[in-house]
């Protein structure tokens, strides 16, 4: 196995020296100025390529966005593709969160606090199987994200939808005690009553 090359500098990453961490990672702060040709998430102190998304992941999560702000209740907002501070060398930019804006100033906040998450919702597509059905679950659960919603189109691309909750004892997820898979319609009262129908999604 090769070595990994990285840098020892400590100052902000540059367009020439982003790939070239120093050994205990870049944190956000070095980072966040970036302006690189792809989007990225930092996962570990390393700055990881978001893959590309196609048409249908985006309809969908876009759908599932505009429904849940339809459905919301005070205090909660909804955001697609914002990044969460779990942590200074953790950013990652799930889907859509439902997260509790009391007390964030909206005019300087960079990324929310992993601590105002309610909901999670990570629409899979086929380069981010692996992060959606592990890391993220186990990421989130660990710092107490009360809910995660998994979305994947099946082999008759059909929607399903795997909605998790939060063991808080052992830190991880289980599969929703009622209905821990929903197709053609999703209902569900966590983090509030919010109804939608899956197959419109796709319906275009």
């Amino acid at each position: 196995m090769g070595a990994v090359m990285t840098t020892p500098q400590q100052g902000p990453a540059t367009e020439d020296t982003w790939m070239f961490p120093p050994a205990d990672g870049w944190t956000f702060d070095q980072v966040k100025h970036l302006e690189l040709p792809f989007d990225w998430e930092l996962v570990d102190g390393w700055i990881v390529v978001r893959g590309q998304t196609n048409l249908w992941h985006n309809e969908v999560r876009d759908g599932i966005a505009d429904a849940l702000k339809a459905a919301r209740v005070s205090p909660y907002r909804v955001l697609n593709e914002q990044c969460v501070m779990v942590d200074d060398q953790n950013t990652p930019k799930p889907g859509v969160i439902v997260y509790d804006p009391r007390n964030l100033n909206l005019f300087e906040a960079e990324c929310i606090p992993v601590e105002k998450l309610a909901l999670v919702v990570e629409v899979v597509s086929p380069g981010s199987r692996q992060d959606d059905r592990v890391r993220k679950p186990a990421l989130f659960a660990a710092t107490k994200v009360p809910c995660y919603w998994r979305v994947e189109l099946d082999h008759d691309r059909k929607l399903t939808v795997h909605e998790y909750w939060l063991n808080a004892d052992t830190r991880s997820y289980i599969p929703a005690p009622m209905h821990p898979v929903h197709q053609d319609k999703l209902i569900t009262e966590l983090p509030f009553h919010v109804e939608i129908d899956l197959d419109a999604l796709l319906g275009f």
